[in-house]
């Protein structure tokens, strides 16, 4: 079976983003799609009454790059309420008796897709994966057989919507960017049996040195059984069970590892464990197969302190947006993907949130085994209908549909150590329940009851709805060091800063538990525009606060920053902004095209002094 990364030797070097696209759970068997497709735009949207599903297309595309990028070969910035693609797909005759499955890693924001004329998929929902069953396409014998796949999708610039950072003004403006219109993930397929595994549940149990699977199935036929093996690095089988698979629709089993092959997954080693699942039918002939990794560590909460495997490890968090010059939401090749990471590594940081998007999975992938702590969120920016006010938040229930699809689809990553579905809802707080107090708890509910093994933040920021949140946290970008430690102090006296500073009350009180900056810094920070003394021209560039006059200034105030939340001990992290430039927003450590524009040596050796949460004095004062 094809590690995650290699592409098998049926794909031509020219494909774009030509690695497996579900790291998570391979197959042997796939082919990608990414390439070249027909094209139009449908500034109407009028296609279907034109036929457009049954015409060939005059516009080329490269797939998976949207419209609005340069590496997709188009570049039309403009708004694009809807787009079609078009393609004919050669099915390989290996594949007979099969059924065929067709993936998108997402499509921006609903899409239809048609096969040989025929609907086979709809889907709500610019940033998660779905699925069209194709059936039989491929016959049952003989050469190859074809299909026509036909793709609509739709992106209204106005009315409430899961946009992320997506401009719904012509033009890029403050920490809104250039839009995302259609496909913008990897477009692939992949043959499966009648009968076949889907995505299992990996859970890590450290304290009793095992994992827990939980074992989905298209259906259930009687005298079938899953057998799961676990081999270390090292290849070495450390573990095996089976169960039956003709009585529950999702079987379980636990495989309990011997006390001499626990290890852990953590930063300092990112230990992953190897899967090897596969289910037999009565004769014991293999049906179906698949490969999955998952790493063996612990989320806890004790007090104020968040623990990792049952100790504090301070959370040195970046803001990561996940943008890129060329491909925008889409990075231009895996490369691009590590690069990130390991520029954040290499910078002090040892963890991101994945801020306002859902990041493709193979960025956890690599997270996974670089030690990355992440937290798992949602662009949920797209809600708002004006300015704050006592109900300006209008997310849909759709927000909550497409926030289970992501949680599910990652759900066994170790490397996501935290979830959170909202950020910034600003709203006043008064006494009538509105949109965003029910839609803040649907979405908090619905994550502890998919994923009881994580701790969830209803909201980051602003806006904390559910009294019970297993987190809570601020955003403050005053950029006088002094002035900052004051504003956070306060956790000692269970009464830490909460947004907004206005006096205003946006969010439930307060209640005790894990606190931290989940924003902070943004230092405004162009190196040439400071010596130009370009002023404040904020549609060129724009941070937070004064512009430093020199970079010795940005060190003393990033270090300043930093150290008045390293120095509480109540304290278990924070998340800086951000890990590079995003076009007009200058405030990132790295430049935009990922290039150095400061000491990265000083912005790390500023954030590698101990931190008052992992000394172990600091275990007196939760």
């Amino acid at each position: 079976m094809p590690r995650p990364g290699i592409p098998p030797p049926d794909i031509p070097n020219d494909v774009p983003r030509a690695e497996y696209p579900r790291p998570g759970f391979v197959r042997e068997d796939w082919l990608n799609l990414n390439g070249t497709w027909q094209f139009a735009f449908d500034p109407g949207d009028s296609g279907l009454e034109r036929e457009l599903i049954h015409q060939e297309l005059s516009g080329r595309i490269r797939v998976p790059f949207c419209p609005e990028s340069e590496l997709s070969g188009i570049g039309d910035t403009d708004f694009h309420p809807a787009v079609w693609y078009r393609r004919h797909v050669r099915v390989p005759a290996s594949w007979a008796g099969r059924r065929v499955l067709l993936h998108f890693g997402a499509v921006d924001h609903d899409a239809t897709v048609w096969a040989d004329g025929r609907e086979v998929a709809r889907h709500s929902g610019g940033f998660t994966s779905f699925t069209a069953d194709l059936g039989d396409v491929a016959g049952t014998a003989g050469g190859e057989a074809g299909v026509v796949v036909v793709v609509r999708a739709r992106d209204a610039r106005h009315g409430p919507q899961a946009r992320g950072k997506q401009a719904t003004e012509y033009a890029n403006s403050d920490c809104h960017y250039t839009r995302t219109t259609g496909i913008w993930q990897t477009v692939w397929m992949e043959p499966v049996p009648e009968v076949h595994l889907r995505r299992p549940r990996i859970t890590p149990d450290l304290g009793s040195g095992a994992f827990h699977l939980e074992l989905p199935l298209s259906a259930n036929r009687p005298g079938h059984r899953i057998t799961a093996r676990v081999s270390d690095a090292d290849g070495a089988t450390v573990a095996e069970a089976s169960v039956r698979a003709d009585f529950d629709l999702a079987p379980r089993l636990v495989l309990t590892l011997p006390e001499e092959g626990v290890r852990p997954w953590a930063p300092e080693d990112p230990h992953l464990y190897r899967f090897r699942i596969e289910l037999r039918d009565a004769d014991g002939s293999a049906v179906d197969r698949a490969e999955c990794t998952a790493g063996l560590r612990s989320v806890a909460i004790d007090g104020k302190r968040l623990l990792l495997n049952g100790r504090p490890v301070f959370q040195r968090l970046v803001l990561d947006q996940g943008w890129y010059p060329d491909g925008l939401m889409t990075a231009p090749d895996d490369a691009a993907l590590v690069r990130d990471i390991e520029l954040s590594l290499a910078a002090g940081f040892n963890g991101a949130r994945l801020h306002q998007k859902v990041f493709e999975e193979r960025f956890l992938h690599h997270a996974d085994r670089l030690g990355y702590l992440v937290w798992g969120e949602f662009g949920d920016w797209g809600a708002g209908t004006g300015r704050t006010g006592r109900d300006n938040q209008q997310p849909t229930a759709g927000f909550v549909a497409q926030w289970l699809e992501a949680v599910e689809r990652d759900y066994s990553h170790p490397s996501i150590v935290g979830w959170c579905p909202l950020n910034e809802t600003h709203q006043e707080l008064h006494d009538r329940q509105t949109v965003l107090d029910d839609v803040t708890r649907a979405m908090f509910l619905a994550t502890k009851a998919a994923d009881t093994s994580r701790p969830v933040l209803d909201a980051s920021g602003y806006s904390h709805r559910v009294a019970e949140t297993d987190v809570y946290d601020s955003h403050s970008y005053e950029q006088d060091p002094q002035a900052f430690r004051r504003r956070m102090a306060g956790l000692d006296k269970d009464d830490p800063y909460v947004n907004p500073d206005t006096g205003a009350v946006w969010s439930l009180p307060y209640r005790g538990q894990p606190y931290f900056c989940s924003e902070f810094g943004g230092i405004w920070w162009n190196p040439e525009e400071a010596a130009a003394a370009a002023g404040d021209d904020r549609e060129v560039s724009w941070g937070y606060g004064r512009r430093p006059r020199n970079e010795e200034e940005f060190h003393e105030r990033f270090a300043g920053l930093t150290a008045a939340l390293l120095d509480d001990p109540r304290m278990f992290g924070y998340c800086y902004t951000q890990l590079t430039d995003v076009f007009q927003e200058q405030n990132g450590v790295y430049r935009f095209d990922r290039g150095h524009k400061l000491d990265v040596a000083r912005v790390r050796a500023a954030q590698l002094r101990p931190a008052a949460f992992e000394r172990p004095s600091g275990e007196e004062e939760r």
